[in-house]
């Protein structure tokens, strides 16, 4: 599956999305058109290590299982895309979106590595430059969940000792990344002034 190439061919249709669930579905509907045999699960609850794994989509098609997890994170903006408008909010809280995000990778890393032959993804769309800008803080207590371009994850990644209990509220545990992955920023759109870009992790078979 050339998921670079299904989000380009989405994004010639979809520039914009209401919320990570329409991008969700617009992103499985594109995949369907891709390859009409593929089955495609969402919110799939799958067995992973000794505990339940949560996927956002399960790609199977023949012998391949592919696990893609999702992520848009939005600033404020409203937009009118053709006839459709689009009101987006300012999701702020940047240091939970990037935890989230790196807590999906270590997530599919878990699937692949007890699913033998099969392989996954994660992506995070946004509009919020923030995500691939990179900060001038250095001791931040996010410090290590900055997914700015080039940084490269691997590893323990914990927050800072100034964390405090309510930005750590049901993340406090250190995410464990086993592979190595620099990031790369690609554009996804540019609609009324709005610049999308992703960022793709791909966790290939073991």
């Amino acid at each position: 599956m050339h998921l670079h190439e299904l989000l380009s061919s989405l994004s010639a249709r979809r520039p914009v999305f209401h919320s990570e669930a329409d991008f969700q579905h617009a992103l499985a509907w594109e995949i369907q058109l891709a390859s009409k045999s593929a089955s495609i699960r969402l919110e799939q609850q799958i067995a992973a290590r000794g505990s339940r794994v949560h996927l956002d989509m399960l790609v199977q098609d023949q012998s391949q299982h592919i696990a893609v997890e999702l992520k848009y994170k939005t600033k404020k903006a409203a937009i009118a895309c053709g006839e459709e408008r689009f009101h987006l909010r300012n999701q702020s809280a940047q240091d939970i979106g990037r935890y989230d995000f790196l807590k999906d990778i270590m997530r599919i890393e878990q699937y692949v590595a007890t699913h033998p032959g099969s392989e996954g993804y994660v992506v995070l769309l946004t509009n919020d430059q923030s995500y691939w800008q990179e900060s001038r803080k250095t001791n931040a207590v996010d410090t290590a969940f900055r997914i700015h371009e080039g940084r490269e994850v691997s590893g323990e990644l914990a927050w800072g000792s100034g964390a405090s209990d309510g930005t750590m509220r049901s993340r406090e545990a250190a995410i464990q990344i086993t592979g190595s992955y620099r990031l790369t920023w690609c554009d996804f759109s540019v609609v009324e002034q709005q610049r999308f870009r992703y960022v793709l992790i791909h966790a290939p078979p073991t």
